[in-house]
């Protein structure tokens, strides 16, 4: 949803009432990328530094108090890693998960900031091969269940609670439920909140 839709919703949907007026965008179409809008980017934070970041964030912004999600490095979002992992058994056990639109190479970094600062990492680079098809949630709760699978004892699997909130979804990576068992958890709501917010779609 765009803002303007978020907006609307909310507004209705919490009893705001506000007097609340939403310009439709002109020329513009759900399915354009940023890069297809002839804009020039602007960091929408100091992280989010491309395209391709803000693809993956979705899926690896939830992990980033429990590993290195690459902040203080020249490619924050794109690569992932931590001190005990082994960069190139993660990048194959990732691999043959067989995500749509993406693969995984072996990297070795050291972050400035945030998780496990100025401690060398080993982990993956992300690199996107079919945005279209990307299902970044997906790729972040694989490598979480790669990651707790592998490194179960030092995943700090519990840091992943604060932006995942899912009490389900995280009992299901401990235990090591598949991805389509996840996902199977979340059908019904899913489609609930797709009829919810079909009367606010403006495009």
């Amino acid at each position: 949803m765009t803002l303007g839709e978020m907006a609307m919703m909310l507004n209705t949907e919490r009893g705001w009432n506000c007097e609340l007026t939403v310009i439709r965008c002109e020329g513009w179409r759900r399915n354009a990328w940023f890069d297809q809008c002839s804009l020039p980017w602007t960091n929408p934070s100091p992280n989010m530094r491309s395209v391709n970041a803000a693809t993956l964030y979705p899926g690896v912004g939830l992990l980033e108090s429990a590993l290195s999600v690459g902040r203080g490095t020249d490619t924050p979002f794109e690569i992932i890693g931590a001190p005990y992992a082994d960069d190139v058994k993660l990048a194959a056990e990732l691999n043959a998960a067989q995500l749509a639109g993406i693969r995984f190479v072996p990297v070795r970094f050291t972050p400035k900031a945030s998780t496990f600062a100025n401690k060398e990492c080993a982990g993956v680079q992300m690199l996107i091969s079919d945005r279209d098809r990307l299902a970044p949630v997906d790729v972040g709760l694989t490598i979480a269940l790669t990651l707790q699978r592998l490194y179960g004892e030092k995943f700090a699997l519990e840091k992943m609670r604060t932006l995942l909130t899912d009490t389900a979804t995280m009992d299901a990576i401990r235990t090591g439920k598949s991805l389509a068992q996840i996902k199977a958890g979340w059908t019904a709501g899913l489609e609930e909140f797709k009829q919810r917010r079909a009367k606010y779609l403006l495009y």
